[in-house]
């Protein structure tokens, strides 16, 4: 039976320390899912281990098979251009295969409502509650569609009204939309990060949701996004496991 390819997280890093904190307690989810699969973690800035660092490691190893997932939550810049350009630069022994970015994924709906029911929401509030879907931000149209898409879905699951919201290069700003629904008429307001990990766009997020009522915490390492993430790895080996006839 060959060996699974070892997943490589790549997170883009922070120099919040939280940022990096968050990623670990993530990837120490996933490897209690899934007992005997080698998951490690590489950053593209700030943080070590660099994912140049991990390949060099793994190659040196003897590592065959890599699946690397990058963290995100859109295909935007990040996905399209510099993790690319950082897995073509690997040691070529290395066959790397690059899984898809985590959203959009009912899953990560899932979370989100979860993080709202934690930070004091019941479910008999959501059809009176609007909700900001909060997330960082992005100047690539596809990710703004998504984001879109992403509040139309989930305002259709019985919330009074969700309005998607940016930290950084689109427009509404989060405190926006929460005026924006107070003006709509829901009885409160919440607003809900759609980011993995703590940092410098969640905190402006964070301040923007001043007027709200409920403000629920990043994603992190909730449940459904560790499955999210195992998810996408099986698909990402699927084409390999079909070839070997596995």
């Amino acid at each position: 039976m060959p060996a699974k390819p070892v997943l490589l997280v790549i997170a883009h890093g922070s120099r919040d320390p939280r940022h990096a904190a968050t990623v670990h307690a993530l990837v120490r989810r996933v490897r209690s899912l899934r007992p005997g699969l080698r998951v490690e973690t590489g950053f593209l800035d700030f943080n070590v281990p660099s994912v140049h660092g991990v390949l060099e490691s793994l190659a040196a190893e003897g590592v065959g098979d890599v699946v690397a997932l990058p963290l995100l939550l859109t295909r935007a810049f990040h996905a399209k251009a510099d993790i690319p350009a950082v897995l073509r630069d690997a040691p070529p022994r290395l066959r790397i295969r690059q899984a898809e970015v985590l959203g959009p994924s009912p899953l990560l709906l899932s979370a989100l409502e979860r993080r709202l029911y934690e930070a004091g929401l019941t479910l008999a509030d959501k059809s009176s509650t609007g909700v900001v879907l909060a997330s960082a931000g992005s100047s690539d149209p596809e990710a703004i569609a998504v984001i879109a898409h992403l509040a139309r879905t989930w305002r259709d699951t019985g919330w009074c009204a969700v309005r998607p919201a940016f930290a950084s290069a689109s427009l509404p700003r989060t405190e926006d939309a929460v005026r924006e629904l107070r003006e709509l008429g829901c009885a409160r307001v919440a607003v809900a990060p759609y980011v993995l990990a703590p940092g410098f766009l969640p905190d402006r997020i964070a301040r923007g949701a001043a007027e709200a009522d409920v403000l629920a915490e990043v994603l992190g390492p909730a449940p459904e996004v560790a499955r999210v993430l195992l998810e996408r790895y099986d698909a990402a080996r699927t084409p390999a496991l079909a070839a070997l006839g596995a």
